[in-house]
C-alpha cells in the first residue's frame, strides 16, 4: 500500500513538475478570460523594455483582438504564439484615405493591423486580418518591416495589399502559412521563401507585387506552394512589378486553373520586361503552361533551380533554429 502510495505521490509531482515547466515556457500569456492579467496584445508589447535582445514568448489565448499592433524597433527577440491559427485573430480594418486620430491620412505604409519594426520576429499560429472590405483599397494585414521574420502556421488574410513585406534587402521566412487577398497581395522589396504555403486569390488580379532592389539577387520565392482561389476567376497573374527589377520565383508548386497562360504581367510598361527577373521551375496543375509563358519570363533548368536553398538565400540566418 505504501509504494503504491509512493508511486502515486511521486506521479503527481511529475505532473505538477511538467505544468510548472509550460508555465514557464511563456513570459507573457494575454487572454479574453476577465480573470486574466493581460487583455490586449499591445500592452504586453508595451511592457517589453526597449532595447530588448533576449527572447520573449508570448502566449495569446483563442480570441478576436481587435487591435492595431506595432512591435517597436527597439524591441527584437520577440515571438508570439496563437493558441489556435483559425481562432487566435488579430484584426482592424483601416485602410488607406482613412484620417487618423492625429489627422494624418493613412496610406499603404500606414494602414495596417500589425507593424513588425523589430528584428528576429515569430510568429506561430495566429491569424493576421484585415477586413476593410473588397472596395476599400489597401488595406494591409500584416507589414513587416524589421529584419529576420519568421512565420509558421499563420493566416494573412484580407483584400488589396495584405502583406507588405517593405524593408528593403531584409529577409523572412514563411512556413506552412495560408494568404490570401485580391490585388497585389503579397508584395514589397523584401527577401522571402515561402515554405509548404497555401496562396488564395480573391479577385482577377495578380498574387505579387514585388519591388526588389537589382543588387538583390533573391525576392520572393515560393517553394512547393499551392495556388488556388474562388471558383469563378480565370485571369490571375503570378505577379508584375512594382519595381523593374522586381524578383519573384516559384518552385515545384501547384497552380490552379485560375493562373493566366502567360503567366506575368508588365504593369503596363513594357520597359519591365527588360529587367523584372520572374521565373518559375516544375510548376504543375492546370494553371501551370510553361510554353505559354511571356517570353520575358524564365523556365530554369534543375540546376539553376538547385540555387534556390535556405543558405544562399539566408546566409548565416537559420530559421529554423530560435
Amino acid at each position: 500500500m505504501k509504494k503504491k502510495l509512493f508511486v502515486i505521490c511521486s506521479l503527481l509531482l511529475s505532473f505538477a513538475s511538467i505544468g510548472q515547466q509550460k508555465k514557464e515556457l511563456f513570459d507573457y500569456v494575454i487572454s479574453k478570460e476577465a480573470s486574466a492579467k493581460y487583455h490586449s496584445i499591445q500592452d504586453v508589447l508595451n511592457v517589453i523594455p526597449s532595447g530588448n535582445e533576449k527572447l520573449v514568448r508570448v502566449y495569446i489565448k483563442k480570441g478576436v483582438y481587435n487591435e492595431v499592433l506595432v512591435v517597436d524597433a527597439s524591441k527584437n527577440n520577440i515571438t508570439l504564439i496563437g493558441e489556435d491559427a483559425t481562432n487566435t485573430i488579430i484584426n482592424f480594418n483601416n485602410h488607406s484615405g482613412v484620417k487618423a486620430v492625429n489627422g494624418d491620412t493613412l496610406n499603404t505604409w500606414t494602414c495596417a493591423t500589425t507593424f513588425v519594426y523589430g528584428n528576429d520576429f515569430q510568429a506561430q499560429n495566429l491569424t493576421f486580418s484585415n477586413q476593410a472590405g473588397f472596395t476599400a483599397g489597401q488595406a494591409v494585414a500584416l507589414r513587416v518591416e524589421g529584419n529576420r521574420a519568421s512565420f509558421f502556421n499563420c493566416k494573412m488574410i484580407g483584400f488589396q495589399d495584405v502583406l507588405f513585406l517593405s524593408g528593403n534587402g531584409v529577409k523572412h521566412y514563411f512556413e506552412n502559412c495560408y494568404i490570401e487577398g485580391t490585388t497585389d497581395f503579397i508584395f514589397g522589396a523584401a527577401t522571402a521563401i515561402f515554405k509548404n504555403c497555401q496562396i488564395h486569390s480573391k479577385k482577377n488580379s495578380h498574387v505579387t507585387a514585388a519591388s526588389t532592389n537589382s543588387i538583390i539577387p533573391f525576392g520572393f520565392v515560393f517553394m512547393n506552394c499551392k495556388l488556388t482561389a474562388d471558383s469563378a476567376l480565370n485571369k490571375v497573374s503570378l505577379g508584375r512589378p512594382w519595381s523593374p527589377t522586381a524578383s519573384v520565383t516559384y518552385l515545384n508548386c501547384w497552380l490552379d486553373k485560375h493562373i493566366l497562360s502567360e503567366g506575368w504581367n508588365n504593369w503596363k510598361n513594357p520597359a519591365n520586361e527588360l529587367t523584372a527577373r520572374f521565373s518559375e521551375y516544375n510548376s504543375s496543375g492546370p494553371g501551370a503552361n510553361a510554353s505559354a509563358r511571356v517570353v520575358w519570363s524564365k523556365q530554369l533548368t534543375e540546376a539553376q533551380a538547385a540555387n534556390f536553398t535556405l543558405q544562399k538565400i539566408f546566409g548565416t540566418w537559420n530559421p529554423l533554429k530560435k
